[in-house]
Formats: structure tokens, sequence, C-alpha cells
């Protein structure tokens, strides 16, 4: 038996699914039930009853579970208090980041941070939503700052800033400053991967339009900078994160165009652990996250 177990089978409960409680371990369903197979076997009784097709915890499992959330709370708590001793004599923050927050925002900021407190080590991780929130649950890192919907109640989320998303062309495109909706179907656009989640946000926008089934010519493109490079040599446009493009519109490289009667913007989320000893250094970087971005992005 494992902490591990304990923690899966604490969370089936609370979840009432095994599915459900692998796809916010962010593990395979299959691993989720072999971990509960193994605390089974370690008390060599069944702690969930499967039969007609429902999930439904057995008495055994019933007397187990105050005692696994008893020895979960406890082991959690032990690893915060070990940190924050360790804390006081080694300065070091782990924070992660998904691709655009990570590679556009973070940089600037982070040097600002380290210009403030010299003595502590940063790690940045960059990696895709679900991957960040998997190292903030397994302690690999110690603040996550993300894209996308958040499902795992058990994590504090708290929005940071808004992205709006902007239609950008070449300096030289014949648009003007402000056009219809309706042209996008006149013109090539260029795409993220279908998985992009910018992408999905314009194509739902699209839909609703009734405009993205009109649009027969386009380029998907899997990396934002090589998007930029295409727009700016003219070979289409493209709906981007205005944080990712910032720069190419004080240099006039890129031209942002608007689309009457539409303002598409994103959530950003800054994602952390409950914890009852947090870092000492958490709090200042979370300060200078929200003060920095108030008027930064906007």
């Amino acid at each position: 038996m494992n902490i591990a177990n304990l923690k899966m089978f604490c969370l089936v409960v609370d979840e009432g699914s095994i599915s459900q409680a692998a796809r916010l371990s962010f593990v395979s369903q299959p691993a989720a039930t072999r971990q509960i197979n193994q605390l089974e076997n370690y008390y060599g009784t069944l702690l969930f009853d499967r039969t007609g097709g429902k999930l439904k915890i057995t008495e055994a499992g019933k007397l187990l579970y105050p005692y696994a959330r008893t020895i979960v709370n406890d082991f959690n708590r032990s690893k915060e208090a070990v940190q924050q001793e360790i804390e006081k004599n080694h300065g070091n923050l782990h924070v992660g980041a998904t691709f655009t927050i990570g590679e556009y925002l973070l940089p600037s900021l982070l040097g600002k941070f380290k210009k403030q407190k010299p003595n502590i080590k940063l790690t940045l991780t960059i990696k895709n939503t679900p991957s960040i929130l998997e190292d903030l649950m397994n302690d690999v890192i110690d603040l996550a700052l993300v894209e996308g919907i958040i499902e795992n109640k058990e994590l504090i989320v708290e929005k940071f800033a808004d992205d709006e998303l902007i239609l950008v062309s070449a300096p030289d495109h014949r648009w003007v400053e402000k056009i219809d909706i309706e042209e996008l179907v006149n013109e090539r656009m260029i795409w993220r991967e279908p998985t992009s989640g910018t992408r999905m946000i314009v194509e739902n926008m699209l839909k609703e339009h009734k405009v993205l089934e009109k649009i027969d010519s386009y380029m998907e493109i899997g990396s934002t900078q090589a998007i930029k490079s295409a727009v700016e040599a003219g070979l289409g446009v493209s709906i981007l994160p205005k944080l990712t493009v910032s720069r190419e519109l004080e240099q006039g490289t890129l031209r942002k165009v608007s689309m009457n009667g539409i303002n598409l913007t994103r959530n950003l989320w800054m994602v952390r652990k409950p914890q009852r000893f947090s870092k000492v250094w958490i709090t200042d970087l979370l300060e200078l996250i929200m003060n920095h971005n108030k008027v930064s992005i906007d």
C-alpha cells in the first residue's frame, strides 16, 4: 500500500466515479482501477461494489474512508511543514505555465521578480494545461499559470488577466481598420492546430456568426511564431492572442483589424493547491503578477 492508492481511493469516493477520479488525477482509468485493486488486495476485501453497472462503496470502504482521508491530509500537511522549514534557508520557487503565458508574459515578469528577490532560485516549466496541472497536483511546481477550463475542485483558481484575441494582417493589407466579420470569408485564414485552445475559441465565435462553414481557404501551422511570420509575409490573416503580437503591433510589422460587434477575450488563470504551509515567496510573486497585469494586458 502507498499514499497514492489512498489518495485515489478518497477521490473515487468523493467523485463517485473511477473515470472521473482518473481524469482529475491525470492518469488513465485502468491505472486508477489498478490502484484501487492494490488497496483491496492489501485489506483483503472489496472496497467498492461494481455490480449492476454502478459503483457503490461497500461497508468496508465506508469504514476505511475517514481513516484514509486523515492519513492523506496528515501526509500533505507533513510535506508542507517540512517544505516550509526548508524554505527558511533555501529559496526555490517552481512556476509552471502554458506556452503563451510562459513564452510571452512571464520572462519579463520573472525578471522583475528576480531583481527584487536575487537570492531566490526560479524555475519555469512550460507545457500544455493538463500537463502543468498534473505537475501542480504532484508538487513538481508551486504555482500554475494556465489558460482553459480547470475542473479540479481541489485547486484554488483565480483569474489574473484577460487576454484579448485580435484579428491581425500584414501592414499593407487592403483592409481598413475595421471590417464586418463576413469579410473573413474572402481571405485565407491561418490557424493553429485543431486541438489549440485559441483556435477552439475562435471557431466557436465564427460558428455563432455563421461564418466558419463559409471559410474554404486556410492554412494550419503548429506554432504561433510561424503564424505571425506567415501573416507578416502576406500569406493570410489570423486571429491571435494580443499577448503574443504586442511587439509586432508596436513595431508595425503586423496590423490589428477590428471586427464590427466582436470582442473576443479569454481568461488567464492562476492555480494553486490549498496548503497550510506555503512557500514564503509565493505571496510576493502573486502580488507582482496581479499588479503587473492590471496595467499591461488591458
